[in-house]
């Protein structure tokens, strides 16, 4: 009697009948295999013997256990019917898609995972699989219909060498959609084997016992792994090491708007940890009146948090209400107005600023440094904001300045700003983007509105380019943050971006010294403030502000004016 996917047993998960079906070739990688870098050549990777081993390395029972429901709700929770698994491989998902009730069509570039799929699908279940042998770079040659979904998952979309490729892929994928459809691709952590090594908990993915499944060679270029199996055979694969956000970055171009990405199935997860990534982008477009729901669950959170009553009080009546962002001191106890004051001052003197100049303040807060500019130099400033309380204060602070001619609040996130390209001299930003889920995709978007001669002049707090992880615990804990930028990351992405131009003004010493005069103001002031900001959150307050003199002091932590043009 044929079995479900959770029937399943370890020792059932690797049925030896499919042996017939398939052809029992040697891999062959050449004299070199390590020059083998091209998207055609997995054809030639998945050979019988290979295939026929692929499930005792996958344990259907096992990732069925620990991979839990987590695609079946994204999928159903967005109303999908019908699906398109487009990297079957043996059949695990499309079997499950099937038990669920979905519409499913299997498709695969490998002749021989089909036939062990379509075997699969029969033996558990008693289902016949739909399978379509395609390449993903004529899917719409090889494959018909449109989909509510499609999904590409098991590491697949690693096997493509080319960024030409990928991106016809994406493109294919894209198409194949239905106007509001999700696409999910899964990935390994290729930034964590690149950065820091090679781990994996053998969890969620190739979790059979007695199985190993690691890299026998790293670069950029090429992630070679090794899977040795308990017979002593041993198989390789050549793979394309992507990296998260690049892959983030793909999809955006292609035209998804909205992309959430889970590590190890969870929405929150320390950069580090988790064995794969796994993006779900929806080709829903949404105007700009409606980009709040594409935030980041970062964004969400700042967004959430600074739009809350405790938090409004807190900034208005202990941090100054209108710079709310780390000051430069001249004496320790200097009042936090003043030396907040200095900071737009020194980083206004950076640059040249005329009426005519257009300035952008992304995360403008309440709109300190953007009153002050249009004050002293005449110029016209946007504030971004994603805190609708801030941004009311905002409004009501520039009326009664007289200002309102000059500034304009706009409710937005910097991970999707709502203006045209190439419409800013200056985009300025003060302590905020370290809030954001997606710094990459920030920076892109400032090098997007900055006019060709601009500049971008911010202040982040950062980690140093030394710390490591789980020296930041308590911060990034605080702030519900799973990585900080550095001076070095914003080097970097800000390179790439053709903003060749960095000086950092480094200021790191007036870190500390800000959030201990913070938390002293808190403290001396607590008796007022019990009616206006809640005790917990004073508390948990004090804590966080603690935990950044301590970084700071400990040389984890990093501050200073970013100054970065073309």
């Amino acid at each position: 009697m044929a079995k479900s996917v959770d029937d399943l047993t370890s020792d059932e998960a690797g049925s030896p009948d499919t042996a017939d079906l398939v052809a029992r070739e040697e891999q062959v990688f050449g004299e070199n295999p390590l020059e083998v870098r091209e998207s055609d050549h997995y054809t030639h990777e998945y050979v019988g013997g290979f295939v026929e081993k692929w499930d005792d390395l996958i344990d259907w029972k096992k990732r069925y256990e620990s991979e839990g429901s987590f695609f079946i709700d994204q999928l159903k929770a967005r109303g999908v019917k019908s699906v398109l698994d487009v990297a079957t491989g043996t059949g695990f998902h499309s079997v499950r898609l099937l038990e669920e009730g979905f519409e499913a069509v299997s498709a695969d570039g490998s002749p021989q995972m089909l036939a062990k799929a379509f075997q699969n699908g029969l033996e558990y279940g008693g289902h016949i699989l739909r399978v379509v042998h395609a390449d993903w770079r004529w899917l719409n040659r090889d494959v018909h219909g449109e989909y509510d979904a499609i999904i590409c998952l098991g590491n697949s979309f690693t096997h493509l060498f080319s960024e030409r490729d990928r991106r016809k892929t994406l493109a294919e994928f894209y198409a194949m959609l239905k106007h509001d459809g999700v696409l999910i691709i899964d990935q390994r952590n290729y930034d964590s084997i690149l950065d820091d090594g090679f781990s994996s908990k053998h969890t969620y993915y190739y979790a059979g016992e007695d199985v190993s499944a690691e890299p026998d060679y790293v670069d950029e270029g090429l992630a070679r792994f090794k899977y040795t199996f308990p017979d002593k055979s041993e198989f390789f694969l050549n793979m394309y090491p992507l990296r998260k956000n690049y892959v983030r970055r793909l999809m955006r171009e292609v035209g998804f708007q909205r992309i959430d990405t889970y590590g190890d199935f969870q929405e929150t997860y320390q950069e580090g940890e988790p064995d794969f990534y796994i993006h779900v982008a929806e080709k829903k477009y949404r105007p700009d009146e409606e980009l709040s729901d594409v935030y980041s669950s970062a964004v969400h959170t700042a967004r959430d948090y600074y739009n809350s009553e405790d938090a409004d009080n807190f900034y208005y009546h202990v941090w100054g209400g209108n710079d709310i962002h780390v000051g430069l001191y001249e004496t320790p106890d200097q009042d936090i107005d003043t030396a907040s004051r200095r900071t737009v001052e020194r980083m206004a003197s950076k640059v040249e600023i005329t009426p005519e100049t257009r300035v952008l303040d992304i995360g403008a807060g309440y709109g300190g440094a953007a009153r002050y500019l249009a004050k002293t130099y005449g110029c016209k400033v946007s504030c971004l904001n994603l805190s609708e309380v801030e941004n009311a204060r905002n409004i009501e602070f520039n009326r009664a300045e007289g200002l309102d001619e000059l500034i304009e609040v706009k409710d937005g996130s910097f991970e999707d700003i709502p203006f045209q390209d190439n419409a800013f001299d200056i985009v300025w930003s003060q302590d905020a983007i370290l809030h954001s889920g997606d710094r990459p995709r920030v920076l892109e978007e400032v090098s997007r509105v900055l006019k060709p001669t601009g500049s971008f002049l911010f202040t982040d707090p950062m980690a140093a380019d030394t710390a490591k992880r789980s020296e930041l615990g308590p911060i990034l804990d605080r702030l519900s943050l799973d990585t900080m930028g550095s001076p070095g990351f914003y080097r970097r992405e800000l390179a790439r971006l053709g903003l060749q131009s960095f000086e950092f003004d480094d200021l790191t010493e007036y870190l500390a010294i800000h959030y201990g005069r913070v938390l002293q103001e808190l403290e001396s002031r607590e008796g007022d403030l019990a009616d206006k900001i809640s005790d917990t959150y004073r508390t948990k307050m004090k804590t966080g502000l603690k935990n950044w003199v301590s970084g700071g002091k400990a040389g984890n932590l990093a501050w200073g004016i970013i100054h970065a043009r073309v």
